[in-house]
């Protein structure tokens, strides 16, 4: 599910005590999973208090802003509560040299004063105006007004009555083109679908982009919520037929939309490698595909295994006592850290530990490790066209079979299954499914799968 998600980062703070000037911008290109993040860092100090905001161009992600700023004896640490991240580094010669710090894993970020050229990335699928179909910016509100989304609306010229499709974004924090390493599949998939006749609706999650809200206090159902006002949206417009909206998801955007349609009726749902199991059962499905992919020792996979087993027992014996559930946490990691000599880079045994509570008691992963999609599959009364690709290593394509069965098992007799040879959780042609190669990869999402869900789609209108 988009698990290990390069998102967004950090801020830059002074040096006083090498009277070295540190406000104003700063560049840098974080390096991860085979490509290249372009950074800025806008730096300002106020009365002797350092602030800053950093931008993400590439993500168009602008002004977000940095929870805390230490600096102590030439040394940064900088604190992104909102994507669980944190940046160490430490200034000299008019440079930043440090790590970013998130989801168990460190990059190097090195940050100066010079611009970064921009680069220049083949995507061949990515669109350029002027589009042959109409794209109008919309707003709307979800949670009773306390919430604005912002987002797309693209529709077909010279027809009428045509499907309208939501599309739900994967997990983490994501715009409406669902940017992730260097690729914008909502942006080619809307495209395709609009051509083919049918509008598409895609928007900023909550809290992120020019949409309002706090996407890190947000669980799966709250994220339902704002797909269930993207349908009172669409219905409330003259040139939508409210009998023919259906929704998209991928990935956690595929656990999304059976939420929505078993509450309320929709034309049709397509699932993009959309979990058919628990989010506990998911993330250990994870280590093992993982583990087989880097070649791992059978038994330390095992091992890596009963440690998470072992987290997640604690979480979901502990979760309505959070004070409880924190020292509980606290003491199994020291133990397995200890047990097993793990030492992380650049992070004391405390720090780890701190950032490993705080991801593990936030509102979303508890709900996502206890849903269990099958619940709502089951009452799910629309077609469904549920795929995957084969060397998915995020979310396995042995779900598609778990989807097939709970749809069926309720009586919706509206299902087609189909696994897709040398794909992955972007439905990309691969050579293994690593997320290292997403963004090797030029194509964002194959044509085959494009004109599968479109023509499919058309199929039922």
């Amino acid at each position: 599910m988009r698990k290990i998600k390069l998102l967004f980062l950090v801020f830059l703070a002074p040096l006083l005590a090498s009277a070295q000037q540190v406000t104003g911008d700063w560049y840098g290109l974080l390096k991860v999973q085979g490509m290249e993040l372009p950074l800025i860092f806008h730096i300002t100090e106020t009365e002797g208090n350092y602030s800053a905001t950093m931008d993400s161009p590439a993500q168009k992600a602008f002004g977000m802003p940095v929870s805390s700023v230490t600096f102590i004896d030439g040394q940064l640490d900088l604190q992104i509560a909102n994507i669980g991240a944190q940046y160490k580094g430490a200034l000299s010669d008019s440079k930043i040299k440090g790590k970013f710090y998130q989801a168990n894993q460190s990059f190097q970020l090195d940050l100066s004063t010079e611009p970064i050229a921009e680069r220049k990335i083949v995507r061949p699928q990515e669109p350029t105006k002027p589009y042959p179909y109409y794209a109008e910016e919309v707003s709307f509100s979800s949670e009773e007004g306390e919430v604005t989304l912002a987002g797309t609306l693209s529709l077909p010229k010279n027809k009428e009555n045509f499907p309208t499709a939501i599309l739900i974004s994967g997990s983490g924090p994501q715009n409406r083109d669902e940017e992730f390493m260097t690729h914008k599949p909502f942006l080619v998939l809307a495209d395709y679908l609009t051509r083919q006749g049918i509008a598409v609706l895609r928007y900023d999650d909550r809290g992120f982009g020019a949409s309002t809200g706090d996407h890190n206090a947000a669980t799966s159902a709250d994220f339902a919520n704002d797909v269930k006002a993207a349908v009172r949206y669409l219905k409330n417009r003259n040139d939508i037929n409210p009998e023919k909206i259906g929704l998209i998801g991928h990935s956690e955007g595929g656990l999304i939309a059976p939420l929505v349609a078993a509450d309320i009726p929709m034309n049709f749902i397509v699932l993009l490698a959309g979990p058919g199991v628990t989010g506990e059962q998911i993330s250990i499905q994870q280590i093992e595909l993982l583990g087989k992919l880097k070649g791992a020792d059978e038994q330390d996979i095992k091992n890596e295994v009963a440690v998470m087993q072992g987290i997640f027992e604690l979480v979901k014996n502990n979760e309505e006592n959070m004070e409880t559930l924190k020292n509980k946490l606290e003491v199994y990691i020291g133990h397995q850290m200890e047990k097993n000599k793990v030492v992380i880079e650049g992070m004391s045994t405390e720090e780890y530990i701190e950032k490993q509570i705080a991801q593990l008691t936030r509102p979303w992963l508890l709900y996502f490790l206890n849903h269990d999609p099958r619940a709502t599959l089951v009452k799910v009364e629309c077609p469904v066209l549920a795929i995957n690709g084969a060397k998915d290593v995020q979310v396995g394509p042995s779900n598609l079979e778990v989807i097939k069965k709970a749809l069926l098992e309720g009586g919706n007799k509206k299902v087609t299954v189909k696994e897709f040879e040398n794909m992955n959780h972007l439905f990309q042609i691969c050579e293994t499914g690593s997320m290292e190669e997403y963004a090797q990869i030029e194509t964002t999402m194959e044509p085959l799968v494009l004109e599968t869900v479109s023509s499919w789609i058309n199929k039922q209108n």
